[in-house]
């Protein structure tokens, strides 16, 4: 990659997009790759977040000590009947669009800056729409296989569309291809850095079997009520192939733990039950021969950069269904298996089976995976965003 132009001494950025960890997280990884390559040339990044003061966004910007203003925002309720779509609370929210461009308008005329990141979710079509009245170049980042919402409203006001996938350019509206080009979707770098003999020691599970495949279930940060009772439902199946660390939510512990004081004492040695999984995820990832989770945007573009097997459970209802197409999309090439439709015990247990008893249909599942990945997402977004500032 070439970096050699000479970095501005000053890049001034503003970021909008969040409501979820989806649209916040590519964002922060963004910001602190351009962070890093500005100190690295001597120069320093100014960067401005528009958010909205109830999405995640508003916790992690002034976290991270980014400056944060706010913006009205409207939340389009979907529906497939047009007529639902003009519901009052859809019309309510519509009308705060306007307002909420114009409180963007003041505060990039006020900011000046040489870029504006948009990565998705309601408070970027505000944010975006003022960007285009006041001239200065916007960058689109899409996370998921098809535009989402936000950003379909916006690929005509692009300078460049960054997309996360090469399956996305086909799916772009025609006008809009030739600014296009596929990054990936940024993921946190210490995700790369695990070691899986440190999982052991940080969870204490010293009872695993060394001989038996590691599988990895994770429902998000809060779990989810669906993985919990399809994987509770096959528990001791799984415990007799696999050594399983399962990440519930804080909310599901206690139901769980019931549930596992049930377990033959040598299956519940194999058994590493947790509400939540902190700085210790990477070498979970590390330690990991399968993993079971939801199919979210940010999740596989993890799973994929580090090469793991996954069995994909889609959150039903996500926004657009994307879950079940980002989830379709690894299984069409065989990176990964799609459980769409209902999914019980029994259909775990024949997704999961052949993979923890198979190491070489693990390994060929791993390398199509790894041919999806890209863990330099980052630093090729970082590019787009210099390249849209220098016109």
């Amino acid at each position: 990659m070439n970096h050699a132009s000479p970095l501005p001494r000053t890049f001034r950025l503003i970021v909008t997009g969040g409501g979820t960890g989806g649209h916040t997280y590519p964002a922060l990884t963004a910001i602190r790759t351009l962070q890093a390559r500005l100190a690295a040339g001597g120069g320093a990044l100014d960067v401005l977040w528009i958010g909205t003061d109830n999405g995640l966004e508003a916790r992690v910007a002034p976290a991270e000590g980014i400056a944060f203003s706010t913006v009205a925002t409207g939340k389009i309720r979907r529906s497939a009947n047009p007529l639902k779509m003009v519901s009052p609370a859809n019309v309510r929210d519509m009308a705060r669009v306007p307002l909420g461009v114009a409180q963007a308008r003041r505060i990039i005329a006020r900011f000046r800056p040489d870029v504006v990141l948009a990565t998705g979710g309601y408070v970027a079509v505000p944010a975006g729409l003022a960007t285009r009245m006041c001239h200065r170049p916007l960058v689109l980042h899409e996370q998921t296989v098809r535009l989402g919402l936000a950003n379909r409203r916006l690929a005509g006001s692009a300078t460049r569309i960054a997309v996360s996938s090469e399956s996305s350019l086909p799916l772009l509206p025609e006008s809009v291809r030739d600014v296009a080009v596929v990054t990936g979707n940024p993921i946190r770098p210490e995700v790369l850095t695990g070691h899986a003999d440190k999982a052991i020691a940080a969870l204490g599970s010293y009872g695993f079997d060394p001989r038996l495949p590691t599988l990895y279930v994770t429902g998000g940060a809060q779990g989810s009520q669906q993985i919990n009772e399809v994987v509770g439902a096959a528990l001791p199946w799984l415990l007799e192939r696999a050594n399983v660390i399962h990440q519930c939510g804080p909310a599901h512990v206690d139901d769980l733990r019931r549930h596992a004081a049930l377990l033959r004492p040598e299956l519940a040695e194999r058994y590493h039950l947790t509400g939540f999984v902190g700085p210790e995820l990477p070498d979970v990832l590390a330690l990991a021969d399968l993993v079971v989770s939801r199919s979210g945007a940010g999740t596989l573009a993890e799973l994929t950069a580090l090469g793991k097997p996954a069995v994909f459970i889609p959150l039903a209802s996500s926004a657009g269904n994307e879950q079940a197409h980002n989830a379709r999309h690894l299984a069409d090439s065989g990176a990964a298996v799609a459980l769409l439709g209902e999914v019980t015990a029994d259909t775990l247990r024949e997704a999961a089976g052949p993979l923890l008893t198979d190491p070489a249909r693990r390994a060929a599942m791993a390398e199509r995976a790894r041919s999806h990945g890209r863990p330099d997402a980052a630093d090729r977004l970082v590019d787009v965003i210099l390249s849209a500032a220098s016109g």
